[in-house]
C-alpha cells in the first residue's frame, strides 16, 4: 500500500432521482407507485441508483490505499472549507463540475462519468477505471488540465458571488428590471428582462441562445451573417449582453454588449423595490439580493478553476 501521506481527496456526489423520490415519498414502493401511475419504467430509476452507487464503491476503494477521503453531498459544498491541497472528484453530470469549481482555488477537479451509456460531457473526460492511472498522476503532480477564469461579483455590502458559467442579474422572474448600467464609465439608466454575464467557459450556454436571437434577426433583415464570438475557457475577461433592452423616455439602449475585461468592472445599481436578484450558474437558492439601491461590481475573479484532462 503507498503511503497516503498528507495527501486529501474529496469526493462529491450527488442524490440520484431513485434517492430523490425515496427522500420526497418516504417508501420505495409510494415511490413506484407514482412513477408506474404516471405509465413511466420505475426500474430504470433502479438501475441509474445502482449503476451509480457502484461507481462511487469503485472510486472509493481506489482513493483509500493513497489518499485519505472525505465524501459530502452536493448540497454542502457551498459550506466546504477545502484545503489548498486538496484533490477534488465529481461523480455526475457537467452541472455538478460546473458547481463545484466555483468553490474551488485551482485545486484540481476531477470529473468522472458514473454512465456513459447514460451521460456525456464536455467535463467529464473519465470514468471510474481511469482514477487507478491518473489519481496517483494528480498527486505526484505530474498531469495535464485546463484553467477555467470564474467570475466575480462583490455587493455593496460586502456579499461576494463566483460563476463558472455566467451570471444573471434581474428580477428572479425574468420580468422587466430596472438598473442602472456603468460600463467604462458610460452610465444609462435602463429597463429589460435583465443581464446575461458569461465567462470564456460559458460562452456556449446562455451567451450562445441570446446570440442565436440576434443572429436570426441579423438573417431577417439582411444583414449578413454574424460571427460566433471566440472563447476561451482561461481567457481573463468577460462577456455582457443586455436581454431585450426597452428604450423609452426615460430609459436608454446603447449599452448591451461589451467585454469586461481584468482589472475592470461592469457596475450597477438596482432601481427595483423588490424581487431583484444576482445567481450564478442557475443556481437561483444561492443569490444576492439586488433591490433598491444596491450597487453590485462584476469583473474577472481572482480565483480560477483547473479541470484535470489527463
Amino acid at each position: 500500500m503507498a503511503d497516503r501521506g498528507m495527501n486529501k481527496v474529496v469526493i462529491i456526489k450527488r442524490r440520484t432521482r431513485f434517492e430523490e423520490l425515496k427522500r420526497r415519498y418516504n417508501t420505495v414502493e409510494q415511490a413506484r407507485f407514482y412513477i408506474e401511475h404516471l405509465g413511466a419504467d420505475f426500474s430504470d430509476y433502479e438501475r441509474e441508483d445502482m449503476v451509480y452507487n457502484k461507481i462511487l464503491e469503485q472510486i472509493r476503494s481506489l482513493v483509500r490505499p493513497v489518499a485519505r477521503l472525505q465524501e459530502i453531498d452536493r448540497e454542502y459544498v457551498p459550506n466546504m472549507i477545502f484545503g489548498q491541497n486538496d484533490i477534488v472528484i465529481a461523480v455526475g453530470q457537467d452541472g455538478l463540475v460546473a458547481n463545484v469549481m466555483k468553490y474551488l482555488d485551482g485545486q484540481p477537479l476531477i470529473g468522472v462519468n458514473p454512465d456513459p451509456e447514460r451521460w456525456d460531457g464536455v467535463l467529464l473526460p473519465f470514468e471510474a477505471g481511469d482514477m487507478e492511472r491518473v489519481l496517483p498522476s494528480v498527486i505526484s503532480g505530474n498531469y495535464s488540465a485546463k484553467d477555467v477564469t470564474m467570475g466575480k461579483v462583490e455587493s455593496k455590502d460586502g456579499q461576494v458571488l463566483y460563476a463558472v458559467n455566467d451570471f444573471f442579474i434581474g428580477v428572479e422572474n425574468h420580468s422587466s428590471a430596472r438598473y442602472h448600467i456603468n460600463y467604462k464609465d458610460r452610465i444609462e439608466n435602463q429597463s429589460s428582462s435583465g443581464i446575461i454575464v458569461s465567462t470564456g467557459f460559458g460562452m456556449t450556454g446562455w451567451h450562445k441562445s441570446v446570440m442565436a436571437e440576434v443572429k436570426g434577426i441579423a438573417k431577417y433583415f439582411n444583414l449578413g451573417d454574424i460571427p460566433e464570438p471566440k472563447y476561451d475557457w482561461g481567457g481573463k475577461y468577460l462577456t455582457f449582453q443586455v436581454r431585450e433592452p426597452y428604450p423609452s423616455r426615460f430609459t436608454e439602449a446603447g449599452i448591451v454588449y461589451g467585454q469586461i475585461n481584468e482589472n475592470e468592472n461592469l457596475i450597477l445599481t438596482s432601481d427595483m423595490s423588490e424581487k431583484g436578484v444576482v445567481f450564478s450558474d442557475g443556481i437561483l437558492d444561492d443569490a444576492i439580493e439586488f433591490n433598491a439601491g444596491m450597487q453590485v461590481k462584476i469583473g474577472v475573479a481572482e480565483r480560477i478553476g483547473r479541470l484535470v484532462t489527463q
